[in-house]
């Protein structure tokens, strides 16, 4: 099959960047907020270098055309058939995995839910859900996540972080300026934030009126409960300021296979400042599974 530029799902249309030797093994590059696509920029041509395809879309409420505006069409469960959607339009059987902040919880879910389409895992940044939320009664993981409240605010979030996309905020956040020219360039207006915002929102809402609202690492939240069973790397820098070392040595706890845990001496945003690292430890999971 040709090369993946965009794909369909769930009535929406998703825009790839898809790269690399069409017969490699296939890594699927998952981005967060507020990322796109494109923050893999500099890890996927090393990629490419060992001989691995690449597929980066650019996922729901990024890519222009799949933007719903409802916050229950960002429930997990959703945005993980959307990655499969994705195989499914690449006709690939089992890739590699990884993601970077909420691209690592999809990657954490995916795993879980859909272990036969999940070859290896690296998750950068983001802990197993069920590590936070054990983190969130022993450390300071909550005031860390406090942000994720004002998310909840509707219409002021968007216009607050608009902002912050537009001007310095996420470069005083440590995005390198290259980056955030491109992000904000997909992120131009409040009503382009709805869709990444609403990832935030859609696993704290209701799911039928008058029922309970749900804690984000809940077990109706959609996100992974059961152990993780396929070869994992996580890697996290021990100066994120949002995702603590509590969380990060606990995650072991919940990868039942072949686990790796990488510190880095950097922040959050591994994939835009440490490309080499990244795609080092990418190149390493995808060659000890293959090689089993």
């Amino acid at each position: 099959m040709g090369q993946v530029h965009s794909y369909s799902h769930d009535g929406l249309t998703f825009e790839v960047l898809d790269g690399g030797p069409p017969g490699g093994e296939t890594v699927v590059l998952l981005h967060g907020f507020p990322e796109d696509a494109t923050a893999y920029d500099q890890v996927a041509p090393l990629l490419h270098g060992h001989g691995l395809r690449t597929l980066a879309p650019h996922q729901r409420g990024y890519s222009r055309g799949a933007r719903p505006r409802r916050a229950s069409a960002y429930r997990v469960g959703t945005l993980v058939d959307d990655v499969v959607a994705l195989l499914d339009a690449a006709g690939v059987r089992r890739a590699h995995v990884v993601g970077h902040d909420w691209g690592g919880a999809i990657a954490w879910a995916l795993a879980q839910r859909r272990p036969d389409r999940v070859a290896s895992l690296v998750v950068l940044s983001t802990p197993h859900p069920r590590a936070l939320r054990w983190a969130a009664a022993r450390s300071d993981q909550v005031w860390r996540s406090r942000y994720m409240l004002a998310f909840q605010l509707p219409h002021l979030a968007e216009l607050l972080l608009v902002r912050m996309v537009q001007g310095e905020g996420m470069v005083r956040r440590g995005v390198p300026v290259e980056h955030q020219r491109r992000y904000a360039a997909r992120l131009r207006r409040p009503t382009d934030l709805r869709g990444p915002v609403n990832w935030y929102r859609a696993p704290l809402r209701p799911r039928l009126p008058g029922s309970r609202w749900h804690h984000l690492e809940a077990g109706d939240s959609g996100l992974p409960q059961a152990p993780v069973r396929v070869p994992t790397t996580f890697v996290w820098g021990r100066h994120d300021v949002y995702l603590g070392r509590t969380a990060a040595e606990r995650t072991a706890a919940y990868v039942d296979a072949d686990y790796r845990f990488v510190e880095l001496d950097a922040d959050h945003w591994l994939p835009e400042r440490e490309p080499e690292a990244v795609a080092h430890e990418i190149v390493a999971r995808v060659g000890e599974t293959v090689s089993r």
